[in-house]
């Protein structure tokens, strides 16, 4: 089959290969790749810059979606034909995760999606929403249900409380339609002018600069009467966790979602320990946190917001895009 392989680290090592059909057992399917959307981990993973141990050649990209081709002789849950999403940690069926179940991360310690086929367990995978295309649906997996697991299972948000949303990465921008859809009013931040009326048309109440606003937990309270928001991800982590604590009110969620500006966290406990702070890191969610999200997609008829689309062939370039901040939605792969 034809896949994408990393053979040494950088996007320009990103090239077609032929290499052998992935082999399944009876309790596994094998899916035909149909489209697969780029994570800012992905890009860590390519680049090196967080050293994983990632074992070269590799096949990167962790979420994206396909085709049932063929099951084993013992899966019922599945037939030939069947759209489904892949799992990123493929073996989280529901509850709590498990050292066990981390043992599989899709383009980690297993292949990544920028392949022709994939063999996938019968029990994680998820059908995807009958109302998206499979472009998509393709970044449902990782940035969606880390969007969804935080602040459905997590923060547990309801409708009348206000949550800041950071940026306009993949988690952000599906945080924004699931807080809309839950009655939450929303405040967003931009370091782009030309993405601040895209946040305001996605659904954002209040969009701040932050380059206006270095300081934009001030801005924040002003713009909710005074006090804090009740949730918020925090995103790029060693140089927003302050303000992010800050922009909360007492009892306030914070959701440790991004490293985009480092992986090192130096915070001031007095804010935390007086207001009562919840920190909460979490990572993506389960098969079970997964089917949820696709029922509330269907019932609310909620679309993922997709910036562009590159055939495999231009994966370098799909790369580049991502990398270069500019995108508004998910960066798509498609087969």
């Amino acid at each position: 089959m034809k896949a994408i392989q990393l053979e040494q680290f950088g996007i320009e090592h990103l090239h077609f290969r032929d290499i052998p059909m992935p082999v399944m057992d009876e309790h596994e399917v094998l899916v035909r790749t149909t489209a697969a959307a780029l994570e800012f981990h992905d890009l860590i993973i390519v680049e090196n810059r967080i050293p994983f141990g990632i074992q070269l050649p590799h096949i990167p990209v962790s979420e994206g979606v396909g085709i049932v081709e063929k099951v084993g002789n013992k899966v019922t849950r599945w037939k030939k034909g069947d759209r489904v999403t892949i799992p990123f940690i493929s073996r989280w069926e529901a509850g709590r995760n498990t050292p066990y179940n981390d043992q599989w991360r899709t383009s980690f310690n297993i292949p990544g999606l920028l392949a022709e086929y994939s063999v996938q367990p019968e029990n994680t995978l998820v059908s995807t929403p009958a109302n998206l295309t499979d472009k998509e649906a393709a970044s449902l997996s990782v940035a969606g249900l880390s969007a969804w697991a935080y602040l459905v299972d997590q923060a547990n948000i309801r409708a009348g409380q206000t949550i800041l949303v950071q940026g306009s990465g993949g988690v952000s921008l599906f945080a924004i339609q699931i807080a809309k859809m839950f009655g939450l009013k929303v405040i967003a931040t931009t370091g782009s002018k030309g993405k601040e009326q895209k946040l305001r048309d996605l659904g954002a109440d209040e969009v701040i600069n932050y380059k206006e606003f270095p300081e934009w937990s001030s801005e924040v309270k002003r713009l909710n009467g005074g006090i804090g928001v009740d949730v918020t991800l925090d995103i790029a982590g060693t140089d927003t966790i302050e303000q992010s604590i800050l922009s909360v009110k007492q009892h306030g969620f914070v959701g440790l979602v991004g490293l985009l500006t480092g992986t090192k966290l130096t915070i001031d406990l007095i804010p935390l320990i007086t207001n009562y702070i919840r920190l909460q890191a979490y990572s993506v969610g389960s098969a079970q946190e997964l089917t949820d999200f696709v029922n509330a997609i269907e019932k609310n008829n909620m679309k993922p917001v997709v910036d562009s689309v590159f055939p495999i062939e231009k994966v370098q370039e799909a790369f580049h895009r991502f990398k270069s901040g500019e995108a508004f939605g998910k960066v798509v792969i498609a087969f």
